[in-house]
């Protein structure tokens, strides 16, 4: 069992402690569906006021153009993103990060729950460098996610797979 730990109020130093947490609670772990499992859990518990829905949407090894559900907190996600196709299918595709401080603005978003106004996408890389997944965090607020939440999460997901 796991105890959370008390994380400050600081944003990036939020940040680095739930890193130091994900890393610690998935060392060891081989399996990716639970390394997954654990940092959408332990992201949405860090910032319940601003994640309404935190998980993974996977690269589906059967169909490499699409993106499959996969661990997540929060209310009913979409089953499957095509590749380039809303926010998730164009960070894929592009290979980076993207904030979108309102989604009804975004060109093609795909809303999974019409609640959720602004959003932020990071690619997750395995080993090789080969596109694994996207981390999904949307949230009710318009603009609630900065280049903090950009650089906070890009350092999770980067460790994600690659940390033993």
């Amino acid at each position: 069992m796991h105890d959370s730990v008390t994380l400050p109020d600081d944003k990036t130093q939020r940040y680095a402690a739930l890193r130091a947490e994900i890393a610690a609670v998935i060392a060891g772990e081989p399996n990716i569906t639970a390394r997954y499992a654990t940092a959408a859990s332990l992201l949405a518990q860090a910032f319940p006021d601003r994640f309404f829905w935190t998980g993974f949407y996977v690269v589906d090894p059967d169909k490499k153009n699409e993106l499959v559900v996969g661990p997540y907190q929060g209310t009913l996600g979409c089953l499957r993103i095509p590749l380039g196709k809303g926010v998730c299918g164009v960070c894929a595709t592009q290979r980076e990060s993207i904030i979108v401080p309102d989604v009804h603005a975004f060109p093609g978003h795909i809303a999974c729950d019409s609640r959720s106004n602004s959003e932020i996408v990071t690619p997750v890389f395995d080993k090789n460098g080969v596109l694994a997944a996207v981390l999904d965090v949307d949230s009710t607020q318009f603009d609630a996610f900065d280049a903090v939440d950009q650089s906070g999460l890009e350092a999770i997901c980067a460790e994600l797979l690659t940390i033993a």
